[in-house]
């Protein structure tokens, strides 16, 4: 029996093989991998033995199963699904729609500069004397649950005072430092580390930890390596390493206004 396949069909399995392909990958980075290998030939057993085999009573079975399933796969993986629509609205187009029919005001470039150049001249000194640490910059998503993780702090921005948290005898020097409406919030905060095997040898925890926050949220964080110096930024899940003082401040100008 012959049917007819037109362009719908075809956008259609295109849409279809988008959607599970970020699926996928939205699975691997948060190592539910094999769950979704498994749902996957769950649903092409419900559709064999349903529609292809007409088994009735096993069909309908399975219906109630997946029925029963969805809800449980939303309870399950609430922050997965919470992060793809919020990847989604974060988009790079969907944020300059924003700016176009939003009031967002474009004129605070240096009142951003009072923000970013302390921490840029912090990080060029700990950089020099080899000195950890991890500065993690708040953006349109909230932090407060990584905040809850460390000291709360609520301080003006200041060279000394970032100097002073990641000094290395301070106890605060090991955990994030979170700056969120152009003040620094808390220190010594735990970030997720990503498991991401991309990632270059030589790079140690701080900076797996800024890329693991970098890919559940939209922030931008910055690593000073303590081995070599090194100054690195994290941001949508992409490493920017081996930065120079002039770099890092056009990058946190780009991202933070």
């Amino acid at each position: 029996m012959f049917f007819e396949f037109g362009i719908k069909d075809i956008i259609d399995i295109v849409l279809v093989a988008l959607m599970l392909y970020y699926i996928y990958r939205l699975m691997k980075e948060s190592r539910s991998l094999n769950v979704f290998i498994g749902i996957m030939i769950f649903v092409v057993l419900w559709l064999l033995v349903s529609q292809v085999l007409e088994m009735r009573l096993l069909g309908s079975i399975m219906d109630k199963l997946v029925s029963v399933g969805v809800i449980a796969l939303i309870i399950l993986f609430q922050d997965d699904i919470r992060k793809f629509l919020y990847n989604l609205g974060a988009h790079e187009r969907m944020r300059t729609l924003t700016r176009f029919f939003g009031k967002e005001k474009s004129g605070n470039r240096e009142e951003l500069k009072k923000v970013i150049m302390p921490i840029v001249m912090a990080c060029l000194n700990m950089s020099k004397r080899k000195v950890g640490a991890l500065i993690v910059m708040e953006r349109k998503m909230p932090l407060d649950d990584v905040v809850a993780t460390g000291e709360r702090i609520d301080s003006n921005i200041s060279q000394q005072l970032i100097e002073n948290i990641f000094f290395k005898n301070s106890p605060l020097h090991d955990g994030a430092m979170i700056v969120s409406n152009k003040r620094i919030k808390a220190a010594g905060c735990i970030l997720p580390v990503s498991h991401n095997l991309d990632i270059p040898k030589e790079l140690g925890l701080r900076h797996r930890a800024a890329l693991g926050i970098s890919q559940e949220s939209d922030c931008v964080a910055i690593v000073v390596s303590e081995e070599t110096g090194g100054i690195t930024v994290a941001i949508k899940s992409d490493l920017q390493i081996r930065l120079t003082a002039e770099k890092l401040e056009s990058i946190l100008t780009k991202e933070m206004m």
